[in-house]
């Protein structure tokens, strides 16, 4: 009996813990992975010589809201905090642009970087007071965060032009550089600055910072007993989704030269929370549901004679029940 057992123990030593595929196995899926990457790329960058000008600034347009798609994304898919509030800080960093611009301060990279420090602190600022709550909640209160920034936009015309809004120069690459007016140039700037703030996402997604919300989604209150300061480490990403919204903004002013109230409404935070559902908890996702919103928006909805309410309306439904036959056919396989 003893012999059996210590043959058993060795031999079970001696086993692999789990069964591994070759090193070979992954090979192909990641070399399709990177050539779908490099065809995506590369369609992105030539799409101002494929299309016309209207299908390029919708482009523009979709980029500008999966940069806000990505920041809520942060918060919902990451940190699992249902958010309407990333309008707001979205809302303070067009207008932060929208200001450096109209006082002749209109080099972009200027303003996306001004734009996301005052997205983040205002986001910080306002963090405390957000993250005492929880699920529902926390949806409210970030839905009263949006509504008060849509109407101190309004109200608040000596800076904001109310609801006239405030137009603005084009902006240049650089101080001293031409304007960028045309689409095509506008598209490639925006698409640059994407860029830019998806690699930061990426990194950020590999950090300590990620591990620990996405711990705090899970199980709050074992992080917390672990030793966790959960209340700083939210704290630290609700301020990063801020300073991406911000950056967002910037290149709202970009796009449209023009930055209002509507632009934190009410809508933007519906929409912006469905890209982000769309997702399934992915930043690639996330990207993709901002594009489906703004195909179904402004293309698809133009297309048939101003029907993109009912086509926003059946997006909605579809995510709604999608995802749970989405979890039951998980479950079955």
């Amino acid at each position: 009996m003893t012999t059996t057992t210590a043959t058993t123990a060795t031999a079970t030593a001696s086993a692999p813990a789990h069964p591994t595929a070759p090193p070979e196995a992954g090979r192909p899926r990641r070399g399709v992975r990177a050539g779908g990457a490099v065809c995506v790329g590369l369609g992105a960058l030539l799409l101002p010589a494929l299309t016309d000008a209207y299908t390029v600034s919708l482009a523009s347009t979709a980029l500008v809201l999966a940069v806000l798609a990505l920041s809520t994304q942060l918060l919902v898919g990451v940190a699992g905090l249902p958010s309407f509030g990333q309008a707001a800080y979205f809302g303070v960093g067009a207008y932060t642009a929208a200001l450096l611009a109209d006082a002749g301060l209109t080099a972009g990279p200027v303003q996306l970087a001004a734009a996301a420090f005052v997205g983040a602190v205002t986001a910080a600022a306002t963090a405390p007071l957000v993250l005492r709550t929880r699920a529902t909640a926390f949806l409210m209160v970030t839905f009263a965060v949006q509504s008060l920034a849509a109407t101190t936009a309004a109200q608040w015309s000596t800076v904001t032009g109310g609801d006239e809004g405030i137009h603005t120069p084009p902006v240049t690459v650089w101080p001293g550089t031409a304007p960028l007016t045309g689409p095509g140039y506008v598209y490639w700037y925006t698409l640059g600055c994407f860029t830019l703030l998806a690699g930061a996402v990426a990194v950020l997604m590999r950090s300590r910072l990620t591990l620990i919300l996405r711990g705090c989604a899970d199980h709050e209150a074992r992080m917390a007993a672990l030793g966790h300061h959960v209340s700083v480490e939210l704290a630290a990403g609700y301020t990063a989704a801020g300073a991406l919204a911000g950056a967002g903004g910037a290149l709202l002013v970009a796009v449209n030269r023009y930055v209002s109230p509507a632009d934190l409404g009410f809508e933007i935070a519906a929409v912006t929370l469905l890209a982000a559902a769309i997702g399934a908890g992915t930043m690639t996702g996330a990207v993709a549901g901002a594009i489906a919103v703004v195909t179904a928006r402004d293309l698809l909805g133009g297309a048939t004679g101003g029907h993109a309410p009912a086509l926003l309306g059946v997006l909605f439904l579809a995510v709604a029940y999608g995802r749970p036959l989405a979890r039951h056919r998980r479950w079955w396989s």
